[in-house]
């Protein structure tokens, strides 16, 4: 009897990684999007997609990282926003549009603008709101939070002049605004931003 022609494997990814990523990506969008990034474990993402903690930091790395996916923004933006670790306080006003413009007209910044539109233009702008807020906060809130409990508001107010530069500049297309370069905005907006930061906030009670 003669054997049958032996069946070779054919390359590529094992069956299912696809599947497994893509599921692990669906849930990580409903979770942040429902609970934020900071209330949004890998523990949770993980018992959701019906997968290890393991295999989530396998696909994707960090949480942030994992955010970045799923919304499919070509960076990571905890690695973008580095530099505001090592910045004074009294400085961060003028560091952050200072990295964020530049990396906004990039090539690179083109796929951020393309994805935030399209957020935008459907249901998840809980997912550009926690980036905006909960991406800026971990880095900047906690520094500005004086006096103690206005840290998250600071930030919102950050939030919401970065939002509006998006808005003008990069969806809406406002000139002369959106011909004027990075610099000329980062440099006119940077007091503005400070005193969000850490100027005096009205009251609020």
């Amino acid at each position: 009897m003669t054997a049958g022609p032996r069946q070779t494997k054919r390359p590529g990814r094992p069956p299912g990684t696809s599947d497994t990523r893509e599921r692990i990506l669906a849930n990580a969008r409903e979770l942040f999007a429902r609970n934020g990034i900071d209330k949004t474990s890998i523990r949770s993402i993980a018992a959701a997609a019906g997968v290890d903690s393991a295999l989530v930091h396998h696909y994707f790395g960090t949480k942030e990282q994992l955010f970045a996916a799923a919304i499919n923004i070509p960076i990571d933006p905890m690695a973008v926003l580095a530099p505001l670790r090592d910045t004074p306080v009294d400085e961060l006003g003028r560091v952050l549009p200072s990295i964020l413009l530049p990396l906004w007209d990039s090539e690179m910044g083109n796929g951020l603008i393309a994805t935030m539109r399209s957020l935008l233009a459907g249901a998840d702008v809980t997912l550009v709101r926690s980036f905006f807020q909960e991406v800026i906060t971990t880095e900047v809130g906690r520094r500005v939070d004086n006096p103690p409990g206005t840290g998250r508001l600071r930030v919102q107010f950050v939030a919401s002049q970065l939002v509006g530069v998006v808005m003008a500049r990069y969806i809406i297309g406002l000139e002369p605004f959106a011909s004027l370069t990075p610099g000329q905005i980062s440099e006119t907006i940077a007091p503005t931003l400070q005193r969000y930061l850490t100027g005096e906030l009205p009251s609020l009670y």
